[in-house]
């Protein structure tokens, strides 16, 4: 068991049931537990010979911390992809690519949201560094709500590489800044785009800026000077997502 992760929450363990079952090994529901959403996930283990056990909620409690809706996985260790994966995903993707960059989020219900937010914009994935950077654990899953199991995360040993390798695949780079000139609406992001956020309170690192072909701010019309990483970030994903599917950012 200690080679195993414990997976939180109802959509969580529904996803991994849905689209990774092989990584679910052994399924625990709080005593009295019994309404439509866990019926739904009793059905997908039987699907796939996953056992289901019972226990005390306190005895949850002290598996996980956060809110486990009565509901724990074991689970295979997360998967995260090594950057080999952006080239195999680029290569079958028609239509132009959308990927976002965290680059430096290290709070994992950030990355959590910035994962549910990419999934439902359609991003093709996301991209963070190695060090210095939140990684799949069960917070970000939980804070997901399945997105984690679906939306490939890549890892990437130099971010500032990666992005050149992008760069020469015909992806333009538009990275996030307060003191750009020019924002977010004004720009067209119906192109192959990496979308680049940067950390909690420091922003884009140095190389990273350096390695934008634009860089484009949020309007901010109150009191406050910026947003947190994932608002922001779900923000400049549907803008994007708003101007592909109108066609062109003034439409």
């Amino acid at each position: 068991m200690s080679q195993l992760e414990k997976i939180y929450g109802v959509h969580a363990v529904e996803a991994l049931l849905r689209h990774h079952p092989k990584r679910v090994k052994q399924i625990w529901l709080a005593e009295g537990r019994n309404d439509p959403r866990v019926q739904v996930l009793l059905a997908l283990a039987a699907d796939a010979r996953v056992s289901v056990g019972q226990c005390e909620r306190r005895e949850m409690d002290a598996w996980v911390e956060g809110v486990h809706q009565g509901v724990v996985a074991d689970v295979s260790p997360s998967q995260v992809w090594g950057e080999a994966m952006l080239d195999e995903l680029l290569d079958r993707t028609e239509g132009a690519p959308l990927l976002l960059v965290l680059d430096g989020v290290t709070d994992p219900h950030n990355l959590g949201a910035c994962l549910r937010t990419a999934d439902a914009a359609g991003a093709l994935a996301v991209i963070v560094p190695k060090d210095k950077s939140a990684t799949l654990n069960a917070t970000v899953r939980k804070v997901a709500c399945g997105a984690a199991e679906v939306i490939p995360l890549v890892a990437v040993t130099n971010l500032a590489r990666s992005l050149e390798k992008l760069q020469q695949r015909g992806l333009w780079i538009v990275g996030t800044a307060g003191e750009a000139e020019m924002e977010l609406y004004e720009h067209d992001l119906t192109g192959p785009t990496v979308l680049i956020m940067g950390a909690e309170g420091k922003g884009m690192r140095r190389l990273t800026r350096e390695h934008c072909d634009y860089l484009v701010k949020l309007p901010m019309a109150g009191s406050v000077s910026s947003l947190n990483v994932s608002v922001a970030t779900g923000v400049c994903l549907f803008e994007a997502l708003r101007q592909r599917k109108a066609g062109g950012k003034k439409k």
